[in-house]
């Protein structure tokens, strides 16, 4: 691998693109990298979003052409590792941005906080670090 650092990229389908960017956008608090809407047969509507500095983004995919709903499971997480407390406030804002707090297993609700957005997919806002070193 020549970039030791690649971009990773989570895409998954959106039944509403506007309630999911208020959720991640309002609530969470990351920017909208690009947004564009289907512009013909074979195409979809598109929400990216992340933090600019960030080696991810998130690509939700919606629109009338979407061939595929979400479908998330108890077990399609994806975690935030804060290294510390999870801020009250947010997780306010993100329930009053559509999301619902959730239960995910005594792990991760022992290590943070776990809200569904309004696709129903898990984001855990965890109260631990990571290191891959």
């Amino acid at each position: 691998m020549t970039n030791p650092v690649p971009h990773l990229r989570i895409a998954r389908p959106s039944r509403d693109l506007a309630a999911a960017e208020r959720f991640w956008v309002s609530g969470l608090g990351l920017d909208v990298l690009w947004h564009s809407t289907a512009t013909g047969p074979g195409t979809h509507d598109l929400l990216m979003v992340g933090w600019p500095a960030a080696h991810w983004h998130l690509e939700l995919v919606g629109g009338a052409t979407l061939a595929a709903g979400p479908t998330p499971t108890e077990e399609d997480l994806l975690v935030l590792y804060l290294d510390g407390p999870v801020d009250d406030d947010l997780v306010r804002k993100l329930e009053r941005a559509g999301g619902t707090r959730v239960s995910a297993g005594p792990y991760w609700d022992r290590w943070g906080v776990t809200v569904a957005d309004p696709d129903g997919y898990r984001l855990v806002l965890s109260t631990r670090g990571w290191s891959n070193g």
